[in-house]
């Protein structure tokens, strides 16, 4: 989207064609003067009005109201008209975007991503804007060049694999109980993994801690 010239204000006078007929210009900057964040940083919009239309021209500053659904209801109560022009508004925002295409397990880089502007509405949940976010952590699944990172496409760094011995820890209280596990997945520091305890054959979830103990939840 094109960036949008400066509106005019309220409380200036419109221009009135020498026809008798009303600018198009002006229906579509009162169409647009309904969206209440245009200029903000990110924000632009668009209205729909077709260059060939013939309204009479009003002898005040037109009427406008939004209606919802991106139709904006702009009229002339003194010459008897009133249009619905849709106006199309794109809020955009800065967030991490790949640079090349990227394996699952790799350790990001700088130079790996970008900041780039990209509309909200098209934005997965959790994109992420902070590099400092990407600090030691490794992509989950392979990911295409242009792919805005999320807080789902990021594991920290697989400490633990399916099958490698681990050390089950369980505290209760000042307690301190240890035993022999096996993983039955992979996991990285902070992260839950399912281990199976060698001693009772149980199943338990936990916690891998930064030394590569698994701390049983309870």
């Amino acid at each position: 989207m094109k960036p949008l010239l400066p509106l005019l204000l309220l409380s200036l006078p419109l221009a009135v064609a020498a026809s008798g007929f009303q600018p198009v210009d002006s229906i579509r900057d009162a169409a647009l003067r309904t969206v209440p964040d245009l200029g903000a940083p990110g924000v632009e919009a668009e209205a729909a009005v077709d260059a060939a239309l013939r309204l009479p021209a009003c002898p005040q500053p037109l009427e406008a109201r939004s209606g919802g659904n991106g139709i904006v209801e702009v009229g002339c109560a003194a010459a008897g008209w009133r249009l619905y022009v849709p106006v199309r508004v794109q809020r955009s925002r800065p967030v991490l975007v790949l640079t090349r295409p990227v394996a699952a397990g790799e350790l990001l880089r700088e130079d790996m991503y970008a900041v780039e502007l990209r509309d909200v509405a098209r934005l997965g949940a959790g994109a992420l804007t902070d590099p400092g976010q990407l600090a030691g952590r490794v992509t989950r699944r392979a990911l295409g060049a242009g792919s805005p990172l999320t807080a789902q496409d990021l594991v920290s760094p697989r400490s633990v694999r399916r099958g490698d011995a681990v050390t089950l820890v369980s505290r209760h209280g000042a307690v301190e109980v240890r035993a022999a596990g096996r993983a039955l997945g992979e996991a990285g520091a902070d992260e839950r993994l399912s281990v199976e305890n060698l001693a009772s054959r149980r199943i338990v979830q936990g916690i891998v801690r930064e030394n590569g103990e698994v701390e049983v939840l309870r």
